[in-house]
């Protein structure tokens, strides 16, 4: 019996291989052969291994299979720089958090950050990663874990997941080699769609939105990317917890999706089962609704030896009543030795680590880091060019804000690189940052003005003395680890605290102010928006913020990043994204009675210190079939006085279809750079992909019909211009 569900195994391994061989462009005939030699391999170690072995394998019990010279697979998050889930040793280089990276639209620099990721991953010896976070923001910022997304678009979120696997895992005959390691493509799936804003709050929606807005990052990711693990979520999907779902986990993951890596459960979510979802009642049940629906590896961060061995001894019990669950036992452990196997593992010598003196971050790595913070920073608004400031101009700056510095990390790092951050050999601040950059030409003048938690006032006096003895004033306020992340959801997205009764007592001092934003979600910021000439939204930029927003704040950066995340004007507005349904159109009804339905600042909305202009979009084809394809051309001119760079976005509608659809969806981006006066034209192709519509049948067609194609620099109506196409 289990001579023939190995031999099944593996020759589901070779077909998937051979099948994913036509839509990619990487695989080889060594690799298919590599395939085979690598599935003889775990078919002779599964015949030799005991039960105690394979459940070990199930459970990351790292010492366990010394017996059959079995390696472990060490593990650890890779969101924007390596962090060891045990230990904080390392200094590992923090790249901008997953937002910032998003807001760069750039998906090249993202896999070149995955790439030096998983080199710092190997040096400590980690071989598998609990990243990317592929779950799109579904318009809800109260929910903590927004900072984790790239962001609330689709297509935007796939993009920057694909360029994150290829650089973690390496493409073609770099995958999984000596430089690379294992990614995980989580959570799986529509994570963020919960009624409270809650993190792992139940999900209910129908298929279509499943299908439409969250599903398509992971179909990319296993398609494209072939990502070598999955992560489901905490959450339950229509009443059926994901880590039992095998409608999720094989109907779509395995079977429609061809997904042929190993799924680990997210932190103890199996036994969740029964603590959480009320479903089963004991352990023992919770393990065999896992086992059924095909999760391979069980997640147990911080586990003792008691819990550890308290968990083995369920699964072997278990199994042991009911032989009959073994071979869920061997398909799973098939899956993570393959994994292993193609990590090279069986072949190198396990790595010593002097947790004292390793040093994993590299100088090129952090010199990278400042590279992409400088594409992330987003310019909100800039009232009378307020920004840049002229350093030969003023003579003095007041520095301000309770984000303005930082220089003890907080419980293993510092509180304003994000969630998931490793601890970097060093952070640069806001005021550190200024201070380096003016070099002493500038007098600066600090005052925190207030904490981020508290709300005592008694440090206003200070701040308001330092803004009046001052030419201009950078006011640096948000959030930080405490108020956002996992795990901290919030009921309002106000500036926490006294923060913006500190802008307004700032404001009325009549200085120039800049706001920089630091901060994980978006904020109800109205005040600002309304009263301060120029904010700048810098996210989490990493180890090297406050050097990138000095470089912004004087002009030797020129911000081109652009909202990933729409702002809401009040949490009464939520779900706020661009993604919308047609509604009462022109009737007066539809809207808010007494406040306004759009954004405080839309998905890819973004300023420049220079100024763009765009032709009329041009089809190379006016008129094609349904199975055909044209492409969309626009001229963007630089009409200011600035080198700046512009983020070209192209939208589709299908105007009239068989099913209600998204007003309009992002389809298509480019970020270029353009000099005074130089224009550059934009290409984008339309074709099966991007015309596509999920049809009464859930499948994907292109219907005959007119598509309205918008291509501009926001997805505002005003700042796109558009064309039509017949689909015939």
């Amino acid at each position: 019996m289990k001579k023939i569900f190995l031999t099944c195994f593996i020759a589901a391994v070779l077909f998937s291989c051979d099948s994913k061989k036509s839509d990619s462009t990487t695989t080889s005939k060594s690799s298919n052969q590599e395939d085979v030699e690598i599935a003889e391999k775990v078919e002779e170690l599964i015949s030799k291994m005991t039960l105690d072995e394979k459940i070990a394998e199930m459970t990351q019990d790292a010492p366990a299979n010394d017996r059959l010279g079995i390696p472990y697979m060490k593990y650890g998050e890779a969101l924007h720089g390596l962090w060891l889930v045990l230990d904080y040793y390392g200094n590992t280089t923090v790249y901008p958090q997953a937002i910032a990276a998003g807001s760069t639209w750039e998906p090249e620099l993202i896999k070149k950050m995955a790439s030096q990721t998983a080199l710092e991953a190997r040096t400590l010896g980690v071989t598998h990663c609990y990243s990317p976070n592929l779950d799109v923001i579904s318009g809800d910022p109260r929910y903590g874990r927004v900072e984790e997304s790239y962001g609330e678009d689709p297509y935007l979120v796939s993009r920057m997941g694909v360029a994150f696997i290829q650089g973690l895992q390496g493409i073609g005959d770099e995958r999984f080699d000596e430089n690379h390691v294992i990614a995980t493509a989580k959570h799986f799936v529509g994570y963020p769609e919960n009624r409270r804003g809650i993190n792992g709050g139940f999900s209910d929606m129908s298929e279509r939105r499943l299908r439409e807005v969250y599903l398509p990052p992971f179909e990319a990711a296993i398609k494209e990317a072939q990502v070598g693990s999955v992560m489901p979520g905490h959450q339950d999907y229509n009443g059926i917890p994901n880590h039992m779902n095998t409608w999720l986990l094989k109907d779509i993951l395995r079977d429609e999706l061809g997904f042929d890596g190993f799924i680990v459960s997210d932190n103890n979510d199996v036994a969740r089962l029964e603590t959480m979802h009320f479903i089963s009642e004991t352990r023992a049940e919770s393990a065999i609704l896992g086992l059924k629906a095909g999760v391979d590896m069980d997640l147990v961060i911080g586990k003792s030896v008691e819990l550890s061995s308290y968990h083995t001894n369920v699964l072997k019990d278990t199994i042991t009543k009911n032989p009959e669950l073994m071979k869920y036992i061997d398909k799973a452990t098939s899956r993570i030795l393959t994994a292993k196997y193609k990590l090279g593992l069986f072949d190198a010598e396990p790595k010593e680590i002097d947790t004292k003196n390793v040093n994993a971050g590299r100088e090129e790595h952090q010199e990278f880091a400042y590279e992409m913070a400088k594409k992330a920073i987003i310019l909100l608004k800039n009232e009378n060019n307020t920004l840049p400031l002229d350093m030969s101009k003023i003579k003095s700056l007041a520095v301000i804000g309770p984000n303005a510095h930082e220089d003890q990390p907080d419980k293993g790092t510092y509180s304003l690189l994000g969630g998931y951050s490793g601890l970097p050999p060093f952070y640069t601040s806001v005021l550190e940052g200024i201070t380096n950059k003016t070099n002493g030409k500038i007098k600066i003048n600090y005052a925190k003005g207030c904490d981020l938690l508290s709300d005592s006032k008694a440090g206003f006096s200070d701040a308001v003395s330092a803004a009046k003895q001052s030419d201009a004033v950078v006011l640096v306020v948000g959030g930080s680890r405490r108020t956002g992340g996992e795990g901290v959801d919030r009921s309002d997205l106000d500036l926490f605290g006294v923060q913006n009764d500190l802008v307004e007592a700032i404001h009325k001092t009549g200085k120039p102010v800049i706001v920089v934003l630091i901060n994980g979600r978006p904020l109800t910021i109205n005040y600002i928006a309304d009263n301060i000439p120029s904010i700048l939204e810098t996210w989490y930029l990493g180890m090297r913020s406050g050097d990138a927003i000095a470089d912004a704040i004087f002009g030797d950066v020129n911000p081109g990043g652009k909202l990933t995340v729409s702002f809401p004007r009040s949490v009464g507005q939520i779900p706020t994204t661009y993604l919308e349904r047609p509604d009462f159109i022109g009737s007066g009804k539809g809207l808010y009675a007494f406040t306004d339905k759009t954004p405080l600042f839309p998905f890819g909305f973004g300023l420049s210190y220079t100024t763009f202009s765009y032709s009329v979009p041009k089809l190379e084809n006016p008129s094609i079939t349904t199975d055909g394809s044209t492409k969309v051309t626009v001229e963007v001119t630089n009409t200011g006085e600035r080198e700046g760079d512009e983020v070209v976005q192209m939208y589709v509608r299908d105007d009239f279809a068989s099913v209600g659809r998204y007003l309009k969806m992002l389809k298509g981006f480019e970020r270029i750079t353009l000099k005074p006066g130089e224009t550059k034209k934009v290409s984008f192709k339309l074709g099966f992909d991007e015309l596509n519509v999920l049809n009464q049948e859930m499948k994907k067609v292109v219907e005959p019909g007119t598509f309205t194609i918008s291509v501009g620099s926001s997805s505002l109506e005003k700042d796109l211009n558009k064309v039509s196409l017949r689909v015939n």
